[in-house]
C-alpha cells in the first residue's frame, strides 16, 4: 500500500529558495577550501610525527622483557592482554568475563520510504509527486509512526516497542599486560568481537516478562496449570512466552520465526583476552600516549604479534588513505558550493523548461571544472607551504612542459614554408 502527495512549487518560491541557498553555497565553498588546505598540512604533520616516533621507539619485544630501565621511553611491546573482570549487563541478566561486552538492539518497526518525481512547468514552476511506501524492517532505533505522511498509516501502522533498550558497550577497567596495567585509551582499541551463548538468569527473565505485561496491558499471557498433587488446589502461572534465548541473541516477542511490530532482538558479543602489540610511552607502571614535537599524538595497538615496522607502515598507509578521502570530500564541497551559488541562473532560465535544463547542465559542467581547478590550486599552494620540495618540483615540471609546448609551437611556425607572392 502506498500514499501519494502532489506539491506545486511556484517560480518565485523556487527563486527565493535558490537565493537563500546561495549563502549555504558560499559556506560549503569556504569549508571545502579550508578542508583541502588543512588536510595537506595534517598529512605532513602526521607523517613527520610517525617518523619521529619510529626513530625513538625501543624494541622491547615480549612484555616479560619490560623493566624500569625503559621508563620514560617509547617502546614497542608484544604480549597477552588479560582480564579477570566480570562485566554484567544487569538489564538482561547477562554477564561475561571479557575485555568488553557489547549489546546491539534492533526493533521490528514500520518504516516509511519515499520516491519523488519532479515535472517542470512552463513559467518556471514545478510539480513534485511524492509516493510513500511502508515496509516492516529491523531498525536500530524506534521509528515515530505519528510522523508518517499517510494519515491512515499513522493509525493502521502504528509502531510499538515491547521493551525499551539501547545499544551498550561495557569495557573492563582492569586489563593486565604482562606485569603492568593497560590504560583506557589502549583498552578501547582492543578488538575482535565474538558471539557467545547468553545465559539469562531465570530471575531476570521473569522480571522482564512482568515488565513486558505491565507496559503492554493489551497483551494476554498464555496461562498454564502446573502439575499438582492429589487434593491440592491447582495454581495458575504465566508461561514465559515473550523472552527467548538462542545462541548470543535474546528475542523479546511471541515468536522469533514470525516477528511482529514491537518485537526486540538483542545481540551480544564480547572481546576476550588476546595477544596484542603496542607502541606507547612507558612510565614505569603503565603506558601513556606519545606526543611528538609538533604536538601530534602517536600511539598504536595492533591485534596479534606484529612487528614495529609493520605497525608504522600500516599507520603511514592509513594516513595516506585518509588524506585522499578528505581530498575528495573537500573537492565535493567546493563543487557543491559553487553549484548552489549559481543555482538562481537555472531557476530564472527555467521559465522555459528546456532552456532551464540547458542552463542547468551548462552551469553544472562549469562549476565542476571550476571547482576542480580551484581545488587543485589550493592543493598545489598547500604543497608549496607544507611540502615545498614536491610542490616546487611539480610547478617546475609544469613550467617546463608549458615552455616545451611553446617552443615546439614556435619551431613548427618557423619551419613552415613562407607564403609565395602571387604571380604577376
Amino acid at each position: 500500500m502506498s500514499y501519494t502527495e502532489t506539491t506545486n512549487v511556484g517560480f518565485f518560491s523556487k527563486l527565493g529558495n535558490s537565493f537563500s541557498g546561495m549563502g549555504m553555497g558560499l559556506v560549503l565553498f569556504l569549508a571545502g577550501t579550508a578542508l583541502l588546505w588543512w588536510n595537506e598540512g595534517d598529512f605532513v604533520a602526521t607523517r613527520d610525527a610517525l617518523n619521529e616516533t619510529q626513530a625513538q621507539t625501543q624494541m622491547v619485544g615480549d612484555a616479560k622483557n619490560l623493566g624500569p630501565s625503559f621508563s620514560g621511553k617509547v617502546v614497542h611491546v608484544t604480549g597477552f592482554a588479560d582480564t579477570k573482570q566480570l562485566l554484567a549487563d544487569t538489564a538482561f541478566g547477562v554477564s561475561q568475563t571479557a575485555i568488553a561486552l557489547n549489546r546491539q538492539v534492533e526493533i521490528y518497526q514500520w518504516v516509511e520510504r519515499s520516491e519523488e518525481k519532479k515535472q517542470k512547468k512552463l513559467g518556471g514552476g514545478e510539480e513534485i509527486v511524492t509516493t510513500y511506501h511502508y515496509d516492516k524492517k529491523w531498525v536500530s532505533s524506534p521509528v515515530d509512526s505519528s510522523s508518517f505522511h499517510d494519515p491512515q498509516a499513522r493509525e493502521r501502522k502504528a509502531n510499538t516497542q515491547l521493551i525499551v533498550a539501547e545499544d551498550q558497550e561495557l569495557v573492563a577497567s582492569d586489563v593486565t599486560f604482562g606485569a603492568y596495567r593497560l590504560p583506557d585509551f589502549l583498552i578501547g582499541s582492543i578488538s575482535g568481537e565474538r558471539p557467545f551463548d547468553v545465559k539469562m538468569s531465570e530471575e531476570a527473565r521473569a522480571e522482564m516478562e512482568r515488565a513486558i505485561f505491565a507496559a503492554n496491558p493489551h497483551l494476554k499471557p498464555i496461562q498454564k496449570a502446573p502439575a499438582v498433587q492429589e487434593g491440592e488446589a491447582p495454581a495458575v502461572q504465566a508461561s514465559p512466552e515473550f523472552v527467548h534465548q538462542q545462541g548470543n541473541v535474546i528475542y523479546v516477542g511471541r515468536s522469533p520465526a514470525a516477528p511482529r511490530i514491537g518485537d526486540v532482538r538483542v545481540t551480544f558479543t564480547a572481546v576476550y583476552p588476546a595477544d596484542i602489540s603496542i607502541i606507547a610511552k612507558f612510565n614505569g607502571t603503565t603506558f601513556e600516549k606519545v606526543y611528538t614535537s609538533n604536538g601530534k599524538s602517536v600511539s598504536r595497538l595492533s591485534m596479534g604479534i606484529v612487528s614495529a615496522d609493520h605497525m608504522f607502515g600500516k599507520a603511514h598507509s592509513s594516513n595516506s588513505t585518509w588524506t585522499w578521502i578528505l581530498r575528495a570530500a573537500g573537492i565535493f564541497l567546493v563543487i557543491g558550493g559553487l553549484k548552489a551559488i549559481v543555482a538562481p541562473l537555472s531557476v530564472i532560465a527555467g521559465v522555459i523548461p528546456l532552456l532551464g535544463d540547458i542552463v542547468g547542465a551548462g552551469t553544472g559542467i562549469v562549476c565542476t571544472l571550476l571547482g576542480a581547478a580551484w581545488s587543485l590550486v589550493i592543493i598545489s599552494v598547500a604543497w608549496l607551504r607544507f611540502r615545498p620540495l614536491i610542490g616546487g618540483a611539480m610547478i617546475a615540471a609544469a613550467a617546463l612542459l608549458i615552455a616545451a609546448l611553446y617552443f615546439k609551437g614556435r619551431a613548427k611556425k618557423a619551419a613552415a614554408p613562407a607564403p609565395q607572392a602571387p604571380a604577376e
